[in-house]
């Protein structure tokens, strides 16, 4: 592939929205919980970020139903702090307030990471990134691994009073987007081939892992609940991702790469949207276009 068949290398990931059944639950969660900011509520729709930066969009849609087991989707949005300190205060956060949420912790060697599921089982990433000198590539690929990490030896060594009492340290964005598909082969065909992300790591025909400019992952594919999986019905849980480009003409070169794939796109002037293959509704807009 060429540098006119990707994407720039300082392209980042925007905020995700949600399709809620219980606004305020689920507000309560991420602004509690979490740690994230409302930025805006108006009518049926909470914003929710850090420093004034939308990460998530909650949409209120009591009427949609609950996905169906092991259909596309979302498998986790993964929320990025920028320090171990600031992780440990949102880890602690969301254990004390929403204690039957964890589902687990990992050292992925590029990060820590800790998982959660929201009250209507969205999946949740917290994680830390390594500085990037720290990260190994090998063949092409990123070094990632799932090594133990003992979240208590975590918060003993990273949690502070001062911490606790104020938690909304330092910036939070949404580092990368892990979707639930139907196969990998199709998900490299559309985000890799058509998209312009480049793969940084597979795990055989189970996921797949892509990026822009070098990072570990911007956004991850995989089939561990879903293989075989179609396009999605309207429910609740993903609405769209939303993926920021540095300029107004590379989200139009990237539209123009779309569609001459045969990809329909929808442009309105500020964003470009585009479904792949489960219909998971992917936006592209420019990074001054909030």
């Amino acid at each position: 592939m060429t540098a006119a068949d990707l994407l720039a290398p300082d392209t980042t990931m925007g905020a995700v929205t949600l399709r809620v059944g219980d606004l305020d639950r689920m507000i309560a969660y991420y602004r509690d919980a979490v740690t994230l900011d409302v930025i805006a509520q108006e009518g049926d729709t909470a914003v929710l970020g850090r420093g004034g930066v939308p990460a998530l969009v909650l949409q209120h849609a009591p009427e949609l139903k609950n996905p169906e087991p092991r259909s596309a989707g979302l498998f986790h949005t993964a929320v990025l702090f920028e320090s171990e300190a600031a992780l440990a205060a949102a880890v602690y956060s969301v254990a004390t307030r929403f204690p039957n949420s964890f589902t687990g912790s990992s050292d992925h060697l590029v990060s820590k990471a800790f998982y959660f599921s929201d009250p209507e089982n969205n999946g949740v990433e917290l994680y830390w990134d390594r500085d990037r000198t720290q990260w190994s590539w090998a063949h092409g690929q990123i070094e990632m691994s799932t090594l133990y990490l003992d979240p208590n030896a975590f918060l003993q060594e990273h949690l502070t009073d001062e911490i606790v009492a104020n938690p909304r340290v330092g910036g939070a964005s949404i580092g990368h987007v892990h979707l639930s598909v139907g196969d990998v082969p199709q998900a490299r065909d559309f985000y890799v081939d058509k998209l312009g992300f480049e793969v940084t790591t597979t795990y055989g025909p189970q996921a797949l892992f892509v990026s822009a400019g070098g990072y570990h992952h911007h956004m991850a594919m995989n089939v561990w609940n879903s293989l075989g999986a179609g396009r999605r019905q309207q429910t609740l849980g993903l609405g769209q991702v939303e993926i920021v480009l540095p300029t107004a003409d590379e989200v139009a070169a990237t539209d123009e790469r779309l569609r001459h794939h045969g990809l329909q796109t929808a442009d309105d002037g500020r964003s470009v949207t585009v479904s792949d293959p489960w219909d998971n509704t992917i936006l592209l807009r420019p990074a001054f276009a909030a």
